[in-house]
């Protein structure tokens, strides 16, 4: 039985813990693909880069992670009779954490390689999430700045 109407399988579960941080970021979680908060990516990604910068910054923290990079495009219907959309296709990866890993440490050090890699890459949406207006979304998902500060 799936976790959830949204949630396909138990993978997507285990890797919601640090794949919803990506609901605050400009980058995409697969959202309207068959493996939703599993993938991350952009159309602007170097993937291949940015894994070899996970690696070399923290390889403790992918401990139990397998990543796998990955190409995908989002498809989806929004309302009955509306035409299917389709996104650019993007480059990305696939958490495949087992029962050991820790998801929000690879999403946070994924982050930290991104920033590393393009210093100037427009990562952190701004819009009202959850209700919320005076606070960043991946401030309000993680309890705090400190996250997007470090």
């Amino acid at each position: 039985m799936n976790p959830s109407p949204n949630a396909p399988n138990l993978w997507m579960a285990r890797c919601y813990p640090g794949t919803v941080m990506l609901e605050g970021t400009t980058l995409s979680e697969g959202r309207g693909t068959t493996r939703p908060l599993e993938l991350f990516g952009a159309p602007d990604i170097d993937v291949t880069a940015l894994v070899a910068e996970m690696q070399r910054l923290a390889p403790e923290w992918l401990h139990g992670c397998r990543l796998r990079t990955c190409w995908f495009e989002r498809r989806s219907t929004s309302t009955s009779g509306s035409c299917a959309q389709a996104a650019v296709p993007r480059r990305g990866w696939q958490l495949r954490p087992p029962r050991r890993s820790r998801p929000w440490r690879a999403q946070a050090l994924a982050f930290k390689a991104l920033r590393r890699l393009r210093p100037e890459y427009d990562l952190w949406r701004d819009f009202p999430y959850e209700y919320e207006r005076g606070r960043l979304a991946i401030d309000l998902i993680n309890g705090s700045e400190l996250l997007r500060r470090g």
